[in-house]
């Protein structure tokens, strides 16, 4: 297996290192200039004065407040204030107004753009061995996080009817589109969890413009969709998923009987979709179906049957098929380094506009990340997914004080290609057929579930002191 070297930094090497050496913060800045933030702001039609905080340095200060175990501005000013300092440049203030009012004018299109393009530019960078068949597969989860219950985010992401007044807090619907090759968000949108035009599937019509012809579309059984499956089969797109238990059962004749032809007839219009693209849709799809029986104790499902428009057995195997939507728990996965290991399970921003910047910049740092694994992977001759998301994230966490310490080039490059052999040395473990039972051993604190508004408990606590003759 050779090397690609296609994954690694496209600028000379010099300039490489004299990225790595001047860079506030960030070991992978070289990924994220202050040339590709500023030209993309330029873009998007964005101009801002100069000043300490420019459009790459809060970036910057933003994701190294991401990294940061602790997501509180005034932390991530205080690294900036230390790395300034240290270099011989003006402090700027301690005090974190500065930085947060700069937060918030970076525009949410800015983080969207980076994050996409860093999601691209690898994917399109990675080996042919690192694809499925020679294809692209983009598996595409849907998930939900909170945020602070304040009025604004109440108003743009309302509670669920089943929470009574005061209690819950509100909730964003996030369907991302993975790179199954490289693990990368590729894009995303974001939502309500409540209301009309809010659901997942609703969602995802809007990611449907990045899928490209020869893409396959990995999902899960909510993704069985007439519509999703016809507009894929006429853009060139194929697609795998899991046949909806809604669904007429497929049924399977014969002893060794698992694939069998099926057509599907185009249902009534529905009252989303225009005329015009109605009339675009085939009447009708031919469709593969092929039974799956899983027989590894301890497994949830135990039969399940796949619906995928790769409809040649010989060229797409079984097995094959098999593997590649076993292969979809990767998403799930990603989705947990996002919402666990990147603290992004609840939000920390009180206004609707700074959530979604929240979310794009874990995105982003989740991307970058992402990166550095596939270089990793690259030095090291492995796939993107033989490496741990939690330790490149630990190692690069450790690393950091010391590469924004580095004073010469010579010594930021010879850090970095420690950083990359030290990601490339966290293997994930060798664990098929895991199975875990889904409970806690360690139980919480035995303190009383907040079952009314705090307002209310507060009033409640007053006139408790109040008959008691304490002072409240």
């Amino acid at each position: 297996m050779s090397q690609s070297t296609s994954l690694l930094p496209p600028c000379p090497a010099f300039v490489a290192r004299q990225q790595l050496a001047t860079t506030p913060g960030l070991p992978f800045a070289e990924h994220l200039p202050a040339k590709l933030v500023h030209d993309t702001a330029d873009k998007l039609g964005y101009f801002f004065r100069e000043r300490v905080f420019t459009p790459a340095v809060t970036l910057w200060t933003f994701l190294i407040q991401i990294l940061d175990a602790d997501h509180s501005c005034r932390q991530a000013v205080a690294r900036l204030l230390a790395f300034r300092s240290s270099h011989g440049q003006r402090p700027c203030s301690p005090d974190n107004g500065a930085y947060c009012k700069a937060r918030a004018r970076l525009p949410e299109k800015l983080l969207k753009e980076l994050t996409c393009h860093t999601g691209r530019q690898l994917l399109e960078q990675a080996p042919t061995h690192w694809l499925w068949k020679g294809r692209r597969v983009k598996v595409v989860d849907g998930t939900c996080v909170s945020m602070p219950d304040t009025a604004q985010n109440q108003k743009a992401y309302p509670k669920q009817k089943k929470f009574a007044p005061g209690l819950g807090f509100p909730a964003m619907r996030l369907v991302v589109v993975f790179s199954l090759a490289v693990g990368t968000v590729l894009e995303a949108a974001l939502g309500a969890c409540k209301g009309k035009g809010t659901g997942e599937q609703s969602l995802f019509r809007q990611l449907l413009s990045q899928f490209e012809p020869g893409d396959v579309l990995l999902g899960d059984q909510l993704y069985d969709n007439y519509w999703n499956i016809a507009w894929a089969r006429t853009h060139g797109v194929d697609v795998v998923v899991r046949l909806n238990g809604r669904r007429t059962p497929v049924t399977f004749q014969g002893y060794h009987a698992d694939n069998r032809r099926i057509r599907w007839l185009k249902p009534a219009r529905p009252a989303w979709m225009s005329k015009v693209d109605y009339q675009r849709l085939p009447r009708q799809l031919s469709l593969r179906a092929v039974l799956v029986v899983v027989r590894r104790a301890g497994f949830r499902t135990k039969r399940l049957v796949l619906i995928t428009t790769l409809t040649d057995a010989k060229a797409v195997t079984h097995s094959d098929l098999a593997d590649l939507y076993r292969a979809r728990w990767q998403a799930e996965l990603y989705l947990r380094s996002i919402k666990q290991s990147l603290q992004m399970d609840i939000l920390r921003g009180r206004t609707p506009d700074m959530v979604r910047k929240e979310v794009w910049a874990h995105l982003l740092v989740y991307n970058l990340v992402r990166t550095i694994m596939a270089q990793a992977a690259a030095v090291e001759q492995l796939r993107p997914d033989a490496i741990s998301f939690t330790g490149a994230l630990q190692t690069l966490n450790a690393f950091l004080p010391q590469m924004r310490a580095m004073q010469t080039p010579e010594d930021a490059q010879a850090l970095w290609e420690v950083l990359l052999w030290a990601v490339g040395s966290h293997r994930v473990g060798n664990r098929p057929n895991r199975y875990e039972p889904r409970a806690v051993k360690r139980r919480p604190k035995p303190f009383k579930a907040l079952n009314m508004s705090r307002a209310r408990a507060r009033q409640r606590l007053r006139m408790r002191a109040k008959r008691a003759g304490q002072k409240p």
